[in-house]
């Protein structure tokens, strides 16, 4: 797309991928009963939907996204194998005897990591959450605290585990919508071998058959996960997310208030269904720029070359009202003064994507390209001509 300007104003800008000035003003389905809620596009990470989406509530059974993910974190870098043959202990079968959701692993017992991930994801068991903590990292309290130094590290800065499983906790234990969607965005980008765990239907082990709870796998196909929960703190809660065309949702309610487990089922996937579908027909998702095109070369000062090429470094995309692109312009705003050395990746401005006036989104333009000191002759040159600048 046609840029439209260069302004040599540079502001200081987060290093993510993408980043969004304001949810974009649409107002969501006003059939939402969830105490908080939270939609997000995946791929741009922008708001799409949300309320009271930094309140700390507690987390139930989400608590188990997390578990997952350094599961699959430990996976991914060879220390675990889904063939592995776990040991049970007595405290990984105690955990939900009295009445929480189990797997029913035997004490004693050796069962594979990948029919503990089962368990976990699709029967929400919390016994298989302890065994695969203790064996990560040798007790589920050094477990917890991998968890909350991860949650740290992807900026969940609303969130305290306090157990790999979300079982009601002596000591407080939170989080909130926009993080346990920001958690639920990263286990689906990082981890996408691992991921179509959470679209299976039933799982049985012990000769016991389980059946997910999350009842949008049944009604609506584009749904692929995530994850239920419930605790009578906390409500009935549901993170789902769901692929349409070339645009994926992620999105949590939480705190549903109902009489029962049905209708606390039926109305957390009502709810659910009703934000996703909103999002899909409200919005789409565009391609603003790829990596690797050079999109502008500003003058470098006191280097071994003196233009500099310039771009992104991963896929820019935002998220816009269906319909609107005729209406999308970019502009780039680039540091005013780029000095040498500069290393490929170094931020060196903004590319921000305006609908009509308003700013939607902004994206880290980088140096593509590592371009060291010159030597004495440029650097005299370069002050001369700065000087008369």
């Amino acid at each position: 797309m046609r840029l439209l300007r260069i302004s040599f104003l540079f502001f200081l800008f987060l290093l993510l991928a993408a980043s969004v000035h304001a949810r974009l003003d649409i107002n969501p389905p006003s059939e939402l009963t969830a105490r908080n809620y939270f939609l997000m596009d995946a791929r741009s990470g922008a708001t799409l939907a949300d309320k009271d989406a930094d309140q700390r509530v507690e987390p139930a059974s989400l608590t188990k996204i997390m578990t997952a993910y350094l599961v699959f974190r430990e996976l991914q870098a060879g220390k675990l194998t889904l063939d592995e043959n776990v040991p049970v202990s007595e405290q990984a079968w105690r955990t939900g005897m009295t009445g929480a959701s189990r797997m029913y692993i035997d004490v004693g017992s050796h069962v594979s990591v990948e029919d503990l991930i089962r368990g976990m994801i699709v029967q929400s068991g919390n016994d298989a959450c302890v065994a695969l903590a203790e064996r990560i990292a040798g007790t589920e309290a050094a477990f917890v605290d991998l968890m909350n130094a991860q949650a740290l590290a992807l900026g969940m800065n609303d969130t305290q585990f306090q157990n790999s499983h979300g079982l009601p906790s002596e000591q407080t234990q939170y989080t909130s919508a926009r993080d346990i969607v920001t958690l639920a965005r990263e286990l689906i980008i990082n981890f996408p071998e691992y991921y179509g765990y959470y679209s299976e239907r039933s799982f049985t082990y012990n000769n016991i058959t389980q059946h997910n709870r999350n009842l949008l796998l049944g009604r609506d196909p584009s749904v692929d996960g995530v994850k239920t929960g419930w605790t009578s703190a906390a409500g009935y809660n549901l993170v789902t997310s769901a692929q349409r065309d070339d645009m994926r949702l992620v999105a949590v309610v939480m705190g549903i208030e109902a009489s029962s487990s049905r209708e606390g089922g039926l109305a957390r996937a009502d709810q659910s269904q009703a934000l996703l579908n909103w999002g899909f027909r409200q919005f789409e998702t565009a391609t603003i720029q790829q990596p690797g095109d050079i999109l502008v070369e500003p003058r470098l000062w006191f280097g071994a070359e003196t233009r500099l090429p310039v771009g992104v470094e991963t896929t820019f995309y935002a998220s816009i009202p269906r319909g609107s692109r005729e209406n999308l312009r970019q502009e780039m705003a680039l540091q005013e003064l780029i000095e040498a050395p500069v290393e490929v990746g170094q931020p060196v401005g903004e590319l921000r994507v305006y609908l009509q006036d308003d700013l939607i989104a902004e994206h880290p333009l980088v140096a593509l390209r590592t371009v060291s000191k010159g030597g004495i002759f440029r650097y005299l040159l370069d002050t001369i001509l700065r000087w008369f600048q």
